[in-house]
Formats: structure tokens, sequence, C-alpha cells
């Protein structure tokens, strides 16, 4: 068996397409060969900023030959009365391709039908490569695509070279006006020329040879080799960032990293400036001492290797001067202003265009927070703090700083209240709120900064949503998924209270008239797509779905407690008598689903007519009020316990009595008696959701 090599060469291609590019181009391949019967091995890819390649393994030489049997007609029409093949006999061997004598019948649920033993023999692989592969190229999903010269193909850059070999062999396709063969190109500038590939085991090894890192984890290793030893030469080591190592790495073929110096006198700025500088445009390191103080120094990565590092050390010295020149300029400018224009000027900043400004949006989140701080009592003090981080929270957008590093929002409101004198948990409450900023992410930690972050991030759900922008699919153009799970991580983290349903009320009522559906149905709405998140996130951490489906369909109100009640019931799941006890009270459960709306009234001891009913209610109220003091206490394990222990209780009033009894009223008392114990229940989960 030979290995596969698919090399597509490109001018250079964005770094964050690669990686995305090559996962896809693996998938479209493999799906391709597996529909093809074609049996392979091992997959590796390689990418650069001007090749993306796959090489797949001890591919087999010939799709695999199967056999099988194809149904035809049934008896009666496949012969006629003297025993003959009938035409339909004729035409269904003509069709599968055997002779009439070959056909037999074969007996099924259904009576006698024709058969035949169909063998499809393998092609050869290298004849269906010709045509998976520009399919496989073709197919490579980008952001965004060009077209070039006068040809009807896209990619996300113009196509200089295709390699494609199957062992020592090509495998020949033309694909707009570059066809397949065996010739790469080496490095851009130190081997810029041809170069052969004679077979795909010595692919990499051919590339090194002219200055090429093919295999994207090993480039990246040398890639942080390299910045460490030009940082150590300047007494220092990188600032931390994985996400710049990723990058830089996908920009280079074989990278030389060289240190540079800038003025002392630009760490004056705030080194969230400088990192975001030098970051950004120039995809440069920082540089920091032993104590993590960031000193005059940056770390660029080259892809060529030159005579002369200082020279090249010299020119990215002078490209960066002038960036910082320009963010010391901006930052001195911006500090010499006061919030109120800021805020003013946010009259200009559009939010949404059916939800107003980004002004706007600042008088609703400054309402909720205060409506948030009463309803879990923080105080008079924090409730000043907070309204007034809300008042700051979207200022620095207009600021000449975050106008030229967007990525500096909510950073450079924390910095420049800071300045003003601000409180420091109005100052960080600003950068907080905006926290998670990705899945996973940090989530903010202070409390001022938790109630700014979810009032800003429930006005943004509740605002899309009441003119009808709700994700759908792979559509979130506005991150609203991410922000209601960072509400509930939030509302965990700091074990807020206060009710959701409430919460979403509060928050659609501030956008009053701007909204194109009634508040209940959007409420609704909102509540079941937050509630949908706090599933997502249960399952994620490992919760039985079957479970959390159980809980959350019984209430998602308070959301701490909806962690607290899955854990419980997710405890008692393992217990060896769960199946019965689950058993038990789905049997109640299902009962009162099945009478909804035909209970009346509380029960009646008067009309209780057999033991059970009496043992089983004396027992309920025992527990209920248990289950009320624990409930109290944030004891949810040990209140679903004495739910649990009513199991016995409820097995005896199945065994002694009838539910629904003839005679009206004890039918009625009944059922109100097992509305009761499903009550019980329904503070819990809703049973009848359990896998048993």
């Amino acid at each position: 068996m030979d290995n596969l090599l698919l090399e597509i060469g490109a001018e250079e291609i964005p770094a964050g397409y690669i990686a995305p590019a090559l996962e896809a181009i693996t998938s479209n391949l493999l799906k391709k060969l597996s529909t093809a019967r074609i049996e392979h091995g091992d997959v590796k890819t390689f990418g650069t900023p001007r090749r993306l390649a796959i090489m797949v393994e001890s591919v087999a030489p010939k799709q695999l030959t199967v056999s099988k049997d194809v149904q035809g007609p049934p008896e009666k029409v496949a012969f006629d009365a003297d025993g003959k093949p009938t035409m339909a006999a004729v035409k269904f061997a003509e069709k599968v391709g055997v002779s009439v004598k070959a056909l037999k019948l074969k007996k099924t649920e259904k009576g006698s039908y024709l058969s035949a033993r169909v063998t499809e023999r393998g092609l050869a692989t290298k004849t269906l490569l010709k045509k998976f592969l520009p399919e496989v190229i073709l197919a490579t999903p980008f952001p965004k695509t060009m077209k070039w010269a006068e040809l009807n193909i896209q990619f996300a850059r113009p196509l200089h070279s295709i390699v494609a070999l199957l062992g020592d062999g090509i495998v020949s396709f033309s694909l707009g006006n570059i066809k397949s063969g065996r010739h790469s190109y080496g490095h851009s500038f130190m081997h810029p020329g041809k170069i052969k590939i004679d077979n795909p085991d010595v692919y990499q090894a051919r590339l090194k040879s002219v200055e090429v890192i093919a295999n994207i984890e090993v480039r990246r290793q040398m890639v942080v080799q390299e910045i460490e030893r030009a940082a150590s030469a300047v007494g220092g080591k990188i600032l931390p960032d994985e996400e710049l190592v990723d990058i830089v790495t996908n920009l280079v073929e074989y990278p030389i990293a060289t240190a540079g110096k800038f003025d002392d006198e630009f760490l004056e700025i705030p080194r969230e400036i400088l990192i975001t500088a030098m970051r950004e445009h120039q995809k440069y390191f920082a540089v920091i001492d032993a104590n993590g103080r960031l000193m005059p120094y940056f770390i660029a990565v080259n892809n060529t290797r030159t005579r002369d590092l200082d020279l090249v050390a010299t020119g990215h010295q002078r490209v960066l001067r002038a960036r910082l020149a320009d963010a010391q300029f901006f930052y001195r400018s911006d500090v010499k202003v006061s919030f109120d224009p800021w805020i003013e000027k946010l009259e200009g900043v559009l939010f949404q265009a059916k939800l107003g400004s980004m002004r706007a949006k600042v008088g609703r989140v400054k309402k909720m927070v205060v409506y948030l701080a009463d309803a879990e009592g923080l105080g008079a003090d924090f409730k000043t703090r907070v309204a007034r981080a809300a008042e700051l929270c979207k200022a620095d957008l207009v600021s000449q700083v975050v106008v030229e590093f967007p990525k500096l929002q909510g950073v450079m409101g924390r910095v420049y209240a800071g300045v003003a004198g601000e409180h420091h948990d109005v100052a960080g409450a600003v950068e907080e709120h905006y926290r998670p900023t990705y899945s996973g992410g940090r989530l903010p930690e202070t409390k001022t900064g938790a109630i700014l972050a979810i009032a800003d991030k429930i006005d943004s759900i509740c605002g899309c949503f009441s003119v009808g922008l709700i994700p759908t699919g792979a559509s979130d153009p506005y991150a609203l998924r991410r922000q209601g799970i960072g509400i509930v991580n939030i509302m965990l983290d700091n074990a807020f209270g206060f009710s959701l349903r409430d919460l979403i009320v509060k928050s659609l009522e501030l956008f009053g008239a701007k909204s194109d559906v009634p508040i209940e149905v959007a409420a609704e709405k909102v509540y079941t797509f937050i509630q949908n998140r706090m599933a997502h996130i249960l399952v994620e951490k490992g919760f039985s779905k079957d479970v959390v489906a159980a809980v959350t369909s019984a209430g998602t109100e308070n959301v701490p407690n909806v962690w607290h009640r899955v854990k419980a019931l997710e405890a008692l799941k393992v217990a060896p008598d769960f199946e019965p006890l689950a058993t038990a009270f789905k049997r109640v459960v299902n009962i009162i689903k099945k009478t909804e709306g035909r209970i009346q009234g509380d029960v009646r001891e008067d009309l209780f007519t057999h033991a059970s009913e009496k043992a089983l209610f004396n027992a309920y109220k025992d527990v209920e009020r248990q289950v009320a003091a624990l409930f109290a206490d944030g004891d949810f394990e040990m209140a679903l316990l004495k739910i649990a222990s009513l199991k016995g209780a409820v097995d005896i009033f199945f065994e002694g009595v009838l539910v629904m009894a003839k005679d009206a009223q004890t039918r009625n008392n009944r059922l109100a008696l097992l509305g009761d114990i499903a009550g019980l229940f329904d503070r819990f989960a809703d049973f009848s959701k359990l896998a048993v």
C-alpha cells in the first residue's frame, strides 16, 4: 500500500484560515475514501502560509470488491404459468448484469422473490482520486474566497501548484489553469524555485532542505524556542501569549526571531496599550522582567534568515516607534477629557438599528443594576457604585485609544476611571462587565462587575429578542448564546438568588414601545433560550441528560438551586434502589398529568376509606414540613432523600386503593392527595423525564 500526498500551493493564505481549512480537507477526503470503499491508514496534515497539505498513509491500490444480493420482482410476476421467465425476470437480469439462469428465488416475510448475487469489483484508487481530489480542493470552506484571472474557481488565494502523489506515481488532474504533478516550491525568499517531490515519504525532508518547515507543531516549537532565546538575550522573558504563538506560526515558513528595543519614554503608556500596539498590528511579542514588569523590548519573528539581524531589528524598531508614538498621543489626549463628553457622544454610537444608541443602552443598564442590587439586598453604597459603573461602562468606546485598538474596550475604561479617581470597584466593573469574552473565559471578579455584566448581557439578549433577532442554527451575530451562558455562570459563581424570569421581564419592560412582540411572548422565548443554555452547561459538566432535563423542566428560576437540585438527583440516581423509587414517582406524576384540570379542592380526611390513604397523607404532611425547612437551609440533597422516603407509603397506597374510583368525591380526593405528593417532586424535578 502506498501513501497519498496532496499539497495545494497558493499565494499567502491568512493565518486564521489554515487550521480550519486543513480540518475540512481532511474530513472531506476521508469521507470520500470511506464512501468509495478505499482502505487507508493514519492521516497527517501540514500547512504554511503558502501551502495546505494532507498525507494519508497506506492507501489501498483499489476499492474493496463487494458482493450483495439484489431483490427483484416476486415469483408470481417473474415466471409464467409454465414456469418460464417472464419479461420482468429478463429485464431484472439485464439491469443487474447477470444471466437469467443465475437468478434464484429467495423466500422473505412477504413471499418468494427473485434474487441475484451481484459483485461490484473495485476500481483502481488512482482513477477515483482523479475525480475526488479536485472536488476536495474546491470544497474547502474559507471566510472569504477569491477569483483570479478568468477562471471559474475560487479559493482563499490564487493557486500556484498542486502536488498529488500516490506512492511514486502522479495522480493526474487539472484545476483551473493548474495541472497536478510532483513539483512544489521552496521558501519564497531563501529558495523560491521549484522543487521535486519524488514520493510522499520524502515530503517533509525535501521541504526542510529548502527552508520550509511543513509540520505545524514542529514549526510552533521552533517559534517558541526562537522567541525565548531572543528574550533571554536582552535579559527578559516572553509575556505568555499562546494565541499569538499560533498566529505567528502560520505567518512564517521558517521562523527566525530577533529582539528590538523601543524608547523608555513609551513605558509611561499603560502596558495594555503597549502590548496591544505591538501585538495587533505588528505581531510582536512583549518582554517582561523577572517581576512581570514590561521591559522596553519586543520580539519579532521573521520569515527568513538574514546576515544582519541588527539591521532587521532596526527596521522593526522604526515601524513600532511610529505605532507607539500614535498610541502615546491618543492616550495623552484621552486623559485630558472627562467622562461626561464621552457619555454624551454615545448618543451617536449605534447599539442596534431598531434598538437605538449606546447611550440609550447605558440608561437601561443603569436602571437594571439598581433593580438587581435591590433584589440581592446589596445596600445603598453598593447601589451607588454599581450605578456609577453602569454610567461609565461604554464611555471608552469613543476614546481615541479604543477607536484605534477596539480590543481594549473595557480595559481602557478601567484605566481612565482609575486616572479620574473613581472608586476601584467602579473602575474594575467597567472592564469586568464584558466578561466572559469567550467560552470558558474569566468571569467578573467583583460583585459590582458581576451585577453590571448581567445587566448588560440581559439587555442585549432581551433587546434582540424583542425585535426578532433570535439566533438560528450557526447564525448568532450578536453572540447571544455566549452572553446567555455568561449570565448563568455569573449567577452561579456569585450565588445570586434573584428570579431569572423577573430579570427577563424587567429588562423587556425597559425597551417599552421598541418591542415588536408582546412582553409575555418575548419573555417566554428568552426564558427558554437561557434555560437551554443552562441545560447545555450542565451536560457539558458531566451530569446525565435525563437528570438535567428533569430538573430544568421543573423550573430554573433560581440558578444556583438548579445546580444543587441536579447534584442531589444525580447522587440519588446511583443508589441501588433508585429504579423502583423513580418508577413509583413517575406513576404518580403520570396520573396527575392525565387528570390535569380535574382535581378540585384540598384533601379531605373524612373521605378516606382505606388506611393507606391516611398513612400516605400523614407521611406527606410530615415530609412536607421537613422539606420546606431543608429547602430554606439549602440542604437539597437531604430534602430529596426525605421526599424519597415517601416511596413505601406510595406503594402501599397504590396496592390498597383504586385511584380512579367510581365515586366522584373519593376519586377527586385521592387525586388531590397524589397532586400534593407530585407537588413535592415538582420542587425538584419532573420525574417523568428520568430514564429508568
